[in-house]
């Protein structure tokens, strides 16, 4: 009976593992999703569940497993089998017309048929599938040896783990792409770092680079990577003739294919791709910088061959650069929701790549001191996947003398409180919690899908009121009646009945999307819910030490130090106070029962059979917890390789040590 239900257990597991890679396929390749997200949350809920109670049915390559574990200490690596070419480029018809005429002379062809794909500006990295599951993600590096990202591409869900048998699966697909970051997404990572007082990344492709070579996969996975497909290493033994039949097969072993494809007979058509996609640029969610013209031929591809570290059969035709030149009216400090003060640059209004633009982001005080931005400066920008421009550099050649530095203000200009500059942070922060600028960021962030999920909180109602008066924190939102909110601008009996019904509905709120929804600096959603599963509820949370925090998954002394800081903050427990007062209830995560139920782990040195991260998983998966820090309540201390000062310690104070062996014993492993 224990078998059958077992062999239940894992029919059930690898059934839902189909399930999931195909609406990952659906969602992420196709752009065509069946379920909703709360149904494919579910979905995904029951295989960590059911994964969790049975560690031992856990593989590679389940859908689960797309995090990747410990940060690295550092890239090995990786030798292309064949060498990944860069293109040449062309910036003028007549250059691609002398690439045309070169490719028909070698080919000895009065006509030659083009694939024509847009140029994303992103990363080239090569993915390696051996029988169908991926082994290798590897950067170009300098087109021979790059580096292995394979932890790293694993996280990005437009990547199969495994191929789709939509047709024949080769014994080893060595398949080229890009790995880029969408628009939207590029804004909002920036977005967070200005917020939290960091560095912004200068375009899209940069953040893709910095986020894709991070040591720690966890950092990758946060990001919203996506990544096409357009050419391999070798078409031997993939059964497709040219390039266009090359993107389809991707599309069938659920790769994402390069978008906006099309093939043209003539030099004509491929201007008239070109001036298409120049015209669409504005529009698409991602950067891109030109066409690629490919030989639609593969066979004639093989055949004309390289020159240099450039193939013959292929040319990027470049856009030209959207940028312009203006000059810099004034400088004036924007208060976002953290306090932090961004400079902004007023411009002259100019036209950049078809919009008009009058302000630009100088982000913080170290970005305006590197380039030496003035007011009064005459400026190059530059719009790089982003409707607000960046300055590039100053025009100094231009200055006439009376142009003068920025400083950044020591009182805000939005409520007039004092303004730090905490050592070792590029930010400057207003230190009042109730500055209406932050005020209202904050209210927004806090009914944000993410946190408390209240629809309908939008900006103008926000401003509304807080410009009025009626909300000065949080709490303040579950005080509100009929009849106040029908009273604001374009508020009308229906429309506050529905506000005041989604305020209801998001009282009863997951703990970990409560803690997000507060707004503590650098909590987002893996933290809190690390944070929820480790403490249980809010209270254990809010009396936690800094050590005891450092005992939580993926929480650092940094992350730690900013979480106790904030529940010290008696301002913010009152608002705590007020909103369970108002009946906000954050719900406990529940936790798993199992045979170390209320035991206390810790892991020191390396282990042979498993790494750190999987250890952890098993170990909570049977109900213990893993802590950092050796102390007399804990209950066993694990023993690998190469041990360090945690044994010395436990040794000390007797605690139990256990080795591998026992230690396997002791999880059923």
């Amino acid at each position: 009976m224990a078998r059958a239900a077992a062999h239940d257990v894992k029919a059930e597991i690898e059934q839902l593992r189909r399930e999931i890679r195909r609406h990952d396929y659906l969602y992420y390749v196709l752009d065509a999703p069946e379920i909703t997200d709360a149904e494919y949350d579910a979905l995904f809920r029951r295989l960590e569940a059911l994964e969790k109670a049975h560690p031992e049915l856990v593989t590679p390559d389940s859908p689960t497993q797309r995090v990747g574990g410990a940060p690295l200490p550092k890239f090995e690596t990786v030798r292309h089998r064949h060498p990944m070419l860069s293109l040449a480029n062309a910036t003028s018809r007549d250059e691609v017309a002398e690439f045309d005429a070169r490719v028909r002379k070698l080919a000895e062809r009065a006509q030659v048929e083009y694939a024509c794909e847009p140029k994303m500006d992103g990363v080239a990295v090569e993915l390696v599938y051996e029988h169908g599951r991926l082994v290798t993600g590897a950067t170009r590096g300098d087109g021979t040896v790059g580096e292995d990202v394979t932890a790293n591409i694993r996280t990005i869900r437009s990547v199969p783990l495994t191929l789709r048998p939509g047709r024949p699966i080769p014994a080893r697909l060595e398949a080229r792409g890009e790995v880029y970051l969408p628009l939207e997404a590029f804004r909002r990572l920036n977005r967070e770092r200005e917020e939290a007082g960091e560095p912004v990344f200068a375009n899209p492709r940069n953040a893709a680079a910095g986020s894709l070579k991070q040591l720690d996969p966890r950092v990758t996975a946060a990001r919203p990577l996506d990544l096409v497909c357009h050419g391999v290493g070798t078409v031997e033994g993939l059964g497709v003739r040219t390039q266009a039949e090359l993107l389809a097969a991707f599309a069938d072993w659920g790769l994402r294919p390069v978008p906006r494809a099309t093939v043209a007979r003539s030099l004509d058509e491929v201007e008239r791709a070109f001036a298409a996609l120049e015209a669409a640029r504005d529009r698409l969610p991602f950067e891109i910088d030109g066409l690629v013209i490919k030989v639609n031929d593969l066979a004639l591809q093989r055949a004309l061959g390289e020159v240099s570290r450039a193939p013959r059969w292929a040319v990027a035709w470049k856009f030209k650069p959207r940028q312009a030149i203006t000059r810099v009216r004034n400088i004036v400090p924007s208060v976002g929701r953290t306090g932090v003060l961004t400079p902004i640059a007023e411009l002259e209004p100019v036209r950049v790549g078809g919009v008009t633009v009058r302000n630009a982001s100088l982000h913080n005080m170290d970005e305006i001191r590197r380039k030496d931005v003035r007011i009064g400066d005459t400026v190059l920008l530059e719009r790089a996947g982003d409707v607000i421009p960046y300055v590039v550099k100053v025009l100094v050649e231009k200055r006439t003398g009376r142009e003068r530095p920025f400083r950044m203000p020591t009182r805000c200009p939005v409520c007039g409180a004092q303004v730090v500059h905490p050592a070792g942070e590029v930010a400057y922060r207003c230190i009042n919690l109730a500055c209406p600028a932050k005020l209202k960021q904050a209210i927004r962030f806090f009914g944000a899908r993410g946190a408390m999920d209240i629809e309908g909180l939008g900006e103008k109602l926000v401003e509304q009121l807080v410009d009025r008066g009626l909300v000065r924190d949080f709490a303040d939102l579950y005080r509100l009646d009929e009849q106040t909110l029908v009273g604001l601008e374009r508020m009308g009996t229906k429309s506050a009945r529905n506000l005041l019904a989604q305020l209801e509905r998001s009282k009863a709120v997951p703990l970990p999307r409560f803690l997000v929804a507060l707004g503590i600096r650098q909590v987002g959603e893996a933290t809190a819910k690390a944070l929820a599963e480790h403490f249980g509820t809010l209270e254990r949370i809010m009396s936690a030490s800094e050590e005891a925090l450092q005992e939580v998954r993926d929480v650092g002394p940094e992350v730690a130090r900013s979480i106790r800081q904030f529940f010290a903050e008696r301002q913010n427990r009152r608002v705590i106070e007020r909103l369970l007062a108002a009946g906000v209830r954050p719900l406990p995560v529940e936790r798993v029962e199992g045979p170390l139920s209320g035991k206390k782990l810790v892991l020191t040195g390396r282990l042979a059979s498993m790494t750190r991260p999987e250890a952890q998983r098993r170990i909570e998966a049977l109900g213990g917890r893993v802590v950092s820090s050796v102390s007399k309540d804990v209950d066993y201390v694990v023993v690998g390789a190469d041990p360090g000062s945690k044994l010395a310690k436990a040794e000390k104070l007797g605690l139990r040590l256990l080795d591998e062996d026992a230690f396997r014993a002791l999880i059923g492993a």
